[in-house]
């Protein structure tokens, strides 16, 4: 994997790899063996986008309009309500459980193999919601749908304004995000990090970069090297209490 090929590589700046907080975060909880240390093999870089999940439902199964109904309905209703993810242990499973969780609320998970398939099973009705992320459910959200209760991140996404953060409309504090980005070898030289982490800044301060970035759904994400690898641990440390709370394992 590309991650393996990257933790090897000659510290040289030249052979970089785009991780994610799957990478990063939730794989080093979730398999018990990968051929590579996520913390100690790796010099943090710089972050490129958010993504943030977002609650999407097919109001023909479940008919609510805010994340506060939508709980409402689920806890009258336990275990009858099914929920669709991306694959076992994937940030639109443990993000969804993690949801479940904080709101109280008693639903059946149900992985599928891959985004396509989940999203399909959500507009046939075999499922009634998915955490899914916003650039992949926004095509049938402007054809009407679907129905997006609330965002998974801390803050609006600016594609999509008009729709809450869960945090506001339903499960006060909760923030599940998905990030992008640059990691070295380790033993990277800090001033090539930061040179590289300079070159990112500036790309994403670029108007014409920045906006195709928000139209497709993304939050665009600067920070320094010190305050992404601050990112990289917290984040680490975040999604082990959820595989934890969670129960889930690949290997």
């Amino acid at each position: 994997m590309a991650s393996e090929v990257v933790a090897h590589a000659k510290p040289d700046g030249y052979t970089l790899l785009l991780g994610t907080a799957a990478t990063h975060g939730i794989n080093p909880a979730l398999y018990k063996s990968l051929p590579f240390d996520a913390d100690a093999d790796f010099t943090p870089i710089a972050p490129l986008v958010e993504v943030s999940n977002v609650l999407t439902i097919n109001p023909a199964v479940i008919d609510v309009k805010s994340v506060k109904e939508f709980i409402e309905k689920v806890k009258a209703n336990p275990g009858k309500f099914n929920y669709a993810s991306t694959g076992n242990g994937t940030g639109t499973h443990l993000a969804f459980a993690e949801f479940n969780a904080r709101a109280g609320l008693d639903m059946v998970h149900v992985p599928y193999k891959g985004g396509p398939d989940a999203l399909q099973a959500v507009l046939k009705g075999e499922v009634c919601c998915i955490f899914n992320q916003v650039q992949s459910v926004l095509p049938q959200y402007r054809a009407g749908k679907v129905r997006l209760l609330g965002v998974t991140t801390s803050k609006r996404v600016p594609v999509i304004p008009e729709v809450p953060t869960i945090a506001e409309n339903g499960v006060p504090g909760f923030n599940s995000t998905i990030w992008f980005g640059f990691f070295g070898p380790k033993g990277l030289d800090p001033k090539i990090a930061r040179k590289i982490n300079d070159a990112v800044k500036v790309a994403l301060e670029n108007p014409a970069i920045r906006q195709k970035l928000i139209e497709a759904g993304n939050s665009p994400r600067v920070e320094s090297v010190d305050q992404f690898r601050a990112t990289v641990k917290a984040d680490r440390q975040k999604w082990a209490g959820v595989v934890k709370t969670v129960g889930a394992s690949i290997d």
